[in-house]
């Protein structure tokens, strides 16, 4: 797709190539760390790698890409034909993918418009994909911005995970740490935030953590005075993601609800048998 506005993301915000290629997005990896060995996400670490990894003790980390990764695809943009840049990814409270994103911008040799989404996974795709819808209707990069992040805005997420112990190696749980005294008793479901991961329930069981999650998310549709689009991913569970996902769309009568595998940089972080529900209102 051929556009006087280049649109980039990042590659934690979970969206298939088939997508990316179709509405003309371009990503910038982040990086896993296993062992001493850095991997690209996406292209080099998959959320199998990291899963397995993960279950055999090995350490694994990740980090955001450099300045100067942004700053080449800019550059890029430019030499293209571009006029300018939409730049939307995860939240910058819990990764400097974002600052890095920013500093870029300020050397670009065309305007780049940087969105922090405040979520993560497809929170922040979504957004994405409010920005690409607004391009192809003829916005600016200053309203397209302006729609992913509307849509971010108003967009929710609730995570399930097995334990808690994977996001408090990662220092991305904050308040989450409250429940780590009992994490081996309950089943914590989290949520965003104000571009945080926190607590928001214990529940006793995995079914009845799934079970609230459905509600959750059901609950977030209910209340938008628009059409909503959910996704549901996961870690190492595509079983138990396509049950949940299919109940959803059962309850909620929607066409599609989308699985996927979270990518490996998240994965790192929340663990094999996270499962996410993501709720996001179209624009009026």
């Amino acid at each position: 797709m051929s556009r006087r506005v280049a649109l980039v993301t990042d590659s934690t915000s979970s969206l298939p190539g088939d997508v990316l290629r179709e509405r003309g997005i371009v990503v910038v990896p982040l990086q896993v760390v296993i062992g001493a060995k850095s991997y690209d996400e996406g292209t080099q670490a998959t959320p199998q790698t990291v899963a397995t990894a993960l279950r055999e003790f090995a350490p694994v980390s990740t980090s955001r890409p450099s300045p100067e990764a942004f700053l080449r695809v800019y550059l890029d943009a430019a030499e293209s034909g571009c006029t300018a840049v939409v730049s939307v990814h995860l939240s910058g409270e819990v990764s400097g993918t974002y600052e890095s994103a920013e500093l870029a911008a300020g050397k670009a040799p065309l305007p780049v418009e940087t969105v922090d989404s405040r979520h993560v996974g497809m929170g922040t795709g979504f957004a994405v994909l409010a920005a690409a819808d607004a391009l192809d209707a003829g916005a600016t990069a200053v309203q397209a911005a302006r729609a992913a992040a509307a849509r971010a805005a108003v967009t929710r997420a609730y995570f399930y995970v097995d334990t808690l112990e994977y996001l408090r190696r990662g220092g991305r749980i904050g308040a989450a740490a409250a429940l780590l005294g009992s994490a081996l008793a309950v089943k914590p479901l989290l949520v965003v935030t104000e571009g945080r991961i926190g607590p928001l329930e214990k529940v006793r069981t995995t079914g009845r953590a799934l079970n609230r999650i459905e509600e959750l998310a059901a609950e977030a549709a209910a209340a938008s005075s628009t059409p909503v689009e959910v996704a549901v991913q996961h870690l190492a569970s595509a079983e138990r993601a396509d049950a949940v996902a299919g109940r959803l769309k059962e309850r909620l009568g929607l066409q599609q609800v989308y699985v996927s595998e979270v990518g490996a940089v998240i994965g790192a972080h929340v663990g094999p048998g996270m499962l996410a529900v993501v709720v996001a209102p179209r624009s009026a």
